[in-house]
């Protein structure tokens, strides 16, 4: 029997935000933490959250040098006998810097809808995704587990509205979701941007938005005063064969960055996959090369 949960806010627990999951299937395994070697543990596929504060990591990484792990990340037993992520991946991060073998953890039972579904929700209570990687993980959670954006906004306790304007931010070109990515600008920014359809006078605004650091009313101001302009013919995303466009999805999919792709009508073209830091990089390198 599913443990039943008291209704209220994102903070009400899982029964309540995920209706469908029986919480004894992801119970732990036994009442007590089990100590899980480090090197057995692999990191989240489904985890939103792609930047890591590096001063941060270090100041936590010391505190555990000195006090180890106080609160035990959680995760699943895979069938090869390792131990994937479910939430944690900053203390994990955190517990090889600091030269640890071993970390304390709940080890549960979940599929990958379930387990997707207790990262996004874990980390969106987090409040410090940046507006770019919510956006991914909604599209990710719509796509995967096929839900429409009312349904996703009940699972996740957010306005429709607020669901839409995340997965608007996806439309974007990829240098103002880079922008967006690394809080050069704010996601209201975003939204006055996101009502220039020409992207050479939208790229123009980006950057003088940047330049001379614009508040929001004064970005909106700009964007107005311009729609009268003549438009510069552009090749925009429906120029894109159908293959091509496919081929964009699923990248940006499989990577969770963002891909644009560029051609020509000759054939010719360019291929951009955007990565926030090093880790990033590495991260996709390594699920490029896999």
């Amino acid at each position: 029997m599913a443990t039943k949960q008291k209704s209220g806010g994102l903070g009400r627990g899982l029964g309540s935000i995920l209706p469908d999951i029986d919480l004894e299937t992801v119970k732990p395994v036994a009442d007590t933490i089990s100590m899980v070697p480090l090197a057995q543990v692999t990191s989240n596929p489904f985890q939103p959250r792609k930047e890591y504060d590096e001063t941060a990591l270090e100041e936590l990484a010391q505190s555990i040098r000195q006090q180890g792990v106080i609160t035990p990340i959680t995760v699943r037993h895979m069938p090869d006998g390792s131990y994937q992520l479910i939430a944690g991946e900053r203390r994990t991060k955190a517990a090889r810097r600091a030269g640890l073998k071993e970390i304390p953890a709940y080890v549960r039972t979940a599929t990958d809808n379930q387990m997707m579904e207790m990262a996004l929700v874990e980390n969106i209570q987090r409040a410090d995704l940046n507006a770019m990687e919510v956006a991914l993980a909604y599209r990710s959670l719509i796509e995967e587990c096929r839900l429409t954006h009312e349904e996703l906004s009940e699972k996740v306790g957010k306005d429709r509205s607020t669901i839409t304007n995340y997965l608007r931010l996806l439309n974007l070109p990829s240098e103002t979701q880079l922008a967006l990515s690394r809080d050069v600008i704010s996601m209201a920014h975003a939204r006055a941007l996101a009502g220039v359809d020409d992207i050479e006078r939208h790229l123009e605004i980006l950057h003088e938005v940047i330049d001379r650091k614009l508040s929001v009313h004064q970005t909106e101001q700009l964007v107005k005063s311009g729609k009268g302009k003549p438009k510069v013919a552009v090749r925009r995303r429906g120029d894109l064969p159908e293959t091509h466009l496919a081929a964009q999805s699923r990248l940006k999919e499989r990577l969770q960055s963002t891909v644009e792709i560029k051609r020509s009508q000759r054939g010719k073209g360019t291929l951009t996959i955007a990565f926030n830091n090093d880790s990033d990089f590495e991260r996709i390198m390594a699920i490029i090369e896999s």
